[in-house]
């Protein structure tokens, strides 16, 4: 029904607005408890396709993955904070560090069993999860750009994002009330809590309504970036690496725009965040979700049983290397649920985890999962290549 690539973005960022709009409701807020409105802005762009009313494919698709990702990324590195991150103390940084790592190692061994039940280009799919368990969603865009995850790959993914992975988070739930036990018994150091609140004791948490002036800083800003991002990485200086390809020249944009995001961070550009930079770049993260999800086949879902088996062995794997390395550290379960979310939910759902079990520690399961998300890009990038070794 939609052809016209303005038709068709606007008809995606309306069904991204309805979405964010009908999870404010006091009425529908049961339907965003368990599934995040991040799920229905991917799948209901699927059902449009699949019912004919938005295209399979678009210029308007080409425009989003090209430059709404560096636009996104961008705007969400300048808005970290690392001087935080770093009050957050060792045995924090250990825990998340170790949740990445499991991340890292149980991607290629999970596809190493389930690999030869699943399509050739499969790995990519396993790629771009990797993304995701590092970090969140803008990751898992980024990778899945990186490695070229085709469109079909990503209806299973995101069922085992969601299914494994808040159900993984409903779990972590359940074990708060055993967090006094388990700290006994495994003669937990739980000093450690409260010196890491202390260090957090003097975040700044001042935001200010958005001004003209600040829109139009933010949004020239972003697009300058990711368009002189991609630029620069179509030169020679930036070959295409592995085979196959691991790093593409988009991978080179993603990472020009990742590390010159996190140097401005440094500056007073960082400011920014207190004006919603971040709010911005996920604004625009979510448009390209959903024009992902246009060109998504909605029949590799019926494939997504074997993927849940096998995302199921990847967060037992990433569990295994956690609770090993709480067990070295003394760290209490507080530290292993919360780097556990920082990595595979993100800033959306590690503070939620943070807060059940301890109310005024949510700032810290804040700042862990965006160490996670730091990581995100390279440690998936990590996991990627050697998904790509054992594919072939």
């Amino acid at each position: 029904m939609l052809s016209d690539p303005m038709a068709v973005f606007a008809f995606l960022a309306f069904l991204v607005a309805l979405v964010f709009w009908v999870s404010g409701l006091p009425r529908y807020s049961h339907l965003f408890e368990v599934i995040p409105p991040v799920i229905y802005v991917y799948f209901l762009p699927m059902l449009t396709t699949t019912a004919g009313i938005t295209p399979a494919s678009s210029p308007a698709y080409d425009w989003m993955t090209r430059y709404l990702l560096l636009f996104a990324l961008l705007l969400l590195m300048i808005s970290v904070d690392l001087r935080s991150v770093t009050k957050l103390g060792p045995v924090a940084l250990f825990m998340v560090v170790a949740g990445t790592v499991g991340i890292v190692v149980g991607g290629p061994v999970s596809f190493l069993i389930f690999g030869s039940f699943l399509p050739p280009d499969a790995w990519t799919g396993f790629a771009a999860l990797s993304g995701s368990w590092i970090g969140g969603t803008a990751n898992m865009v980024a990778i899945a750009e990186s490695v070229g995850t085709p469109e079909s790959a990503f209806g299973p993914i995101i069922v085992v994002d969601t299914v494994v992975g808040y159900g993984w988070m409903g779990i972590l739930l359940v074990f708060a009330g055993w967090q006094h036990r388990f700290d006994e018994r495994t003669g937990a150091n739980t000093s450690a809590i409260e010196e890491t609140n202390e260090r957090l004791a003097e975040l700044d948490q001042d935001r200010h309504p958005t001004t003209m002036r600040d829109a139009a800083v933010m949004i020239g800003m972003g697009m300058a970036g990711a368009v002189g991002a991609f630029e620069i990485a179509q030169t020679d200086l930036f070959p295409a690496l592995g085979d196959p390809t691991i790093i593409s020249k988009t991978t080179w944009a993603i990472l020009i725009v990742v590390t010159g995001g996190l140097l401005l961070s440094f500056t007073r550009l960082r400011e920014y965040e207190k004006v919603g930079a971040s709010h911005l770049g996920y604004t625009a993260l979510y448009l390209l979700l959903a024009g992902i999800g246009a060109q998504a086949d909605l029949r590799a879902v019926l494939q997504a049983p074997v993927y849940l088996a096998a995302g199921a062995v990847w967060i037992a794997i990433h569990v295994g290397i956690l609770l090993l390395a709480a067990r070295i550290v003394r760290a209490p379960l507080f530290f292993v649920a919360t780097g556990s979310m920082a990595n595979i939910g993100g800033a959306a759902s590690a503070p939620v985890v943070a807060g059940v079990y301890h109310p005024a520690m949510a700032p810290v399961g804040l700042l862990m999962a965006v160490a996670g998300y730091i990581l995100g890009i390279y440690g998936a990038l990590v996991c990627a290549w050697l998904l790509s070794i054992v594919a072939t």
